[in-house]
């Protein structure tokens, strides 16, 4: 760190700040869980996470992504502080995956599952916080009358976080600096306070965070995990699937983020998973939920000139001095203004150019990603991404076999083309092949490209070589 690298890292810890700040607030709001315990996360994924990763780039906090599996998880433990000891052994689970060096096991999930997985994380994201945004009492049956200040307020937040992206706007340089999901909370918080008059106190619900007196009051409101839940089994389904989605969303980030920019040496998978793993361990331990790596507020980083952790500790620190300092400033925040903040970003997670992108890649990639946004969104997140692999299996086992055999004609020869080494598998459409190959023809086999060729495919080609002569073929090369 140099005066130099200061120049640039103090502004990208703003600007970083100014854009997890929302984030935090909200998806802790979205989990069910009081806004402090987001403010909390993200501290601990700024300052902790940080000096362990080996990146100089990669922001670590509470991810969007994970918040559907965090509700889904408390229904099914039944307390927050159940749920606490399965992110310590979800935690250590992932320093164990780092020792092991799984991470370099990234690039075997196929692309189209690792889509397949943001849309759907999305889509449960939109579905859940449209009923914040339109202010519904939660837990109410029928009758529900929707709130229109709560939803003029998300409206106008989701205009304002959209003409943030038009090319009008992204030519004014300096309100590149300006995050649109902070200025749509600050239309909130303005809202809120001038609309006072015309509003009843208690109208909107807002962000409620606790006034910290002294240590004791800090210390009081960390929720502690459950020891006792450990006789719970699905406490540890539960570790497992948090452990593997949050190092699938680390390292997609960290993939992702290889591409604007470079490090030399690149970061270890294995060094951020154990990162990761001592984030979640901590995390777990004193309160907070799950950490990433995330890819959002990692490339404003990256964009705003970043060029040592520094920013990112910084960064960290403004989210500690705002919780400690500033909680009467954020409790003029609206839900409805973050459930707005969470509704784009699942939007962005979704978006329909995503689907016309994977479409066009063809039936073999498009039906893994369905199926595996179905399976998500029926099944849960671990079975969801299960039968996404299977899906991906089967297409490219397809695939891969259709294309194993060519048949080639030309006049009243024919040449057979072996792609790929042979297994019994290939039989069917081997056979299919040879059946179309007429009497009085000339037969090559071309098998440059097959080092193996499994004896049961030998057997029907030693078949085909004695029935050859009756009907009058010619064999040029027939493997014996």
């Amino acid at each position: 760190m140099t005066l130099s690298t200061l120049r640039h890292d103090i502004p990208a810890g703003v600007v970083v700040f100014l854009v997890a700040l929302p984030l935090c607030l909200g998806i802790a709001q979205a989990s069910g869980l009081p806004p402090f315990v987001g403010l909390l996360t993200g501290v601990i994924g700024g300052l902790v996470v940080t000096l362990f990763s080996p990146s100089r780039f990669a922001v670590s906090g509470p991810a969007a992504g994970l918040v559907t599996i965090v509700t889904a998880a408390m229904e099914t433990l039944g307390s927050f502080s159940t749920l606490l000891l399965a992110l310590i052994l979800a935690g250590f689970l992932q320093i164990l995956l780092g020792v092991a060096r799984a991470g370099r096991f990234i690039s075997l999930v196929p692309g189209s599952v690792i889509q397949g997985m943001l849309v759907a994380i999305g889509l449960l994201l939109i579905v859940q916080q449209i009923p914040v945004a339109l202010g519904l009492p939660e837990g109410q049956g029928d009758g529900l009358v929707i709130s229109p200040a709560a939803a003029i307020i998300a409206l106008v937040a989701l205009l304002i976080m959209w003409l943030w992206t038009t090319p009008p706007l992204k030519r004014i340089s300096w309100l590149t600096y300006v995050p649109g999901p902070l200025v749509a909370v600050l239309w909130g918080s303005l809202a809120v306070v001038f609309g006072e008059r015309l509003l009843p106190e208690g109208a909107l619900p807002r962000i409620a965070l606790p006034a910290f007196t002294s240590f004791e009051a800090l210390a009081g409101e960390l929720v502690r995990p459950d020891w006792q839940a450990w006789r719970n089994p699905s406490v540890y389904l539960i570790a497992v699937t948090l452990a593997l989605v949050a190092s699938l969303e680390t390292l997609l980030s960290q993939e992702a983020l290889k591409k604007l920019k470079e490090q030399t040496p690149p970061p270890s998978p294995d060094k951020e998973m154990r990162a990761q793993g001592i984030g979640n361990l901590l995390s777990g331990f004193l309160g907070g939920l799950p950490i990433t790596a995330v890819i959002v507020r990692s490339s404003v980083n990256v964009n705003t000139g970043a060029r040592s952790k520094m920013s990112i500790l910084l960064h960290g620190v403004l989210l500690l001095i705002c919780g400690l300092f500033f909680s009467g400033l954020l409790n003029t925040i609206p839900l409805a203004v973050l459930a707005a903040v969470l509704l784009y970003t699942g939007y962005k997670l979704a978006s329909p150019a995503i689907w016309l992108a994977q479409w066009k890649q063809g039936w073999a990639q498009y039906v893994p990603f369905v199926t595996t946004v179905a399976g998500i969104m029926l099944l849960g997140m671990l079975a969801g991404i299960g039968v996404g692999l299977l899906a991906q299996l089967l297409c490219s086992t397809y695939k891969s076999h259709a294309n194993a055999l060519q048949l080639s004609r030309y006049d009243n020869h024919y040449v057979v083309r072996f792609q790929q080494n042979l297994t019994f598998l290939h039989n069917p459409r081997l056979h299919r092949l040879l059946a179309e190959i007429p009497d009085n023809s000339v037969v090559m086999v071309d098998r440059e490209n097959a080092d193996y060729i499994d004896p049961d495919v030998r057997a029907l080609l030693s078949e085909f070589r004695e029935k050859a002569a009756t009907r009058n073929i010619t064999l040029n090369r027939w493997p014996a």
